[in-house]
């Protein structure tokens, strides 16, 4: 059975980015940011959630896939909900915690994973105020999410 977080997903290449934090700290923004860079500094990237996810463990593997309910959506501040083209499911690659309080320049290896229903993942802490896009790019680069 999944478990609904409160989070979005973006599928980059094979693997998702699944995007954390508190409420207001650019979860959607960077969602929307991510799936405007496919074709540019990322070959591929499509919307998965947005605002709450469902995630669930399977076969060594976090699954990530849209509540049913916001499948498609996604919501712009200042904008409103938009409608764009979705991933239904898909593995997650990279946690990357938005507002993060334990972000540092030179994160410790216990700091660069997290655990999500049982499977370790790569993090990505990244505090406020800081632009999140260019970290993400950069951390899409390192072995462990191509792995």
């Amino acid at each position: 059975m999944p478990s609904t977080i409160h989070a979005s997903a973006v599928l980059v290449g094979a693997r998702a980015v699944l995007i954390r934090g508190p409420s207001g700290s650019g979860k959607s923004r960077l969602a929307f940011d991510l799936v405007s860079a496919a074709g540019g500094p990322l070959l591929f990237a499509r919307l998965v959630a947005d605002d709450r996810a469902e995630v669930a463990a399977a076969d060594g593997r976090l699954l990530v896939r849209p509540a049913p309910s916001l499948a498609g959506h996604i919501e712009m501040r200042g904008v409103g909900i938009r409608r764009l083209a979705y991933e239904p499911i898909a593995v997650v690659g990279l946690v990357v915690d938005l507002a993060a309080t334990d972000a540092q320049r030179l994160p410790d290896p216990e700091q660069a994973r997290a655990v999500i229903e049982g499977i370790a993942l790569t993090r990505l802490a990244i505090a406020s105020g800081e632009a999140a896009l260019p970290q993400v790019i950069a951390a899409l680069h390192l072995p462990e999410f191509a792995g």
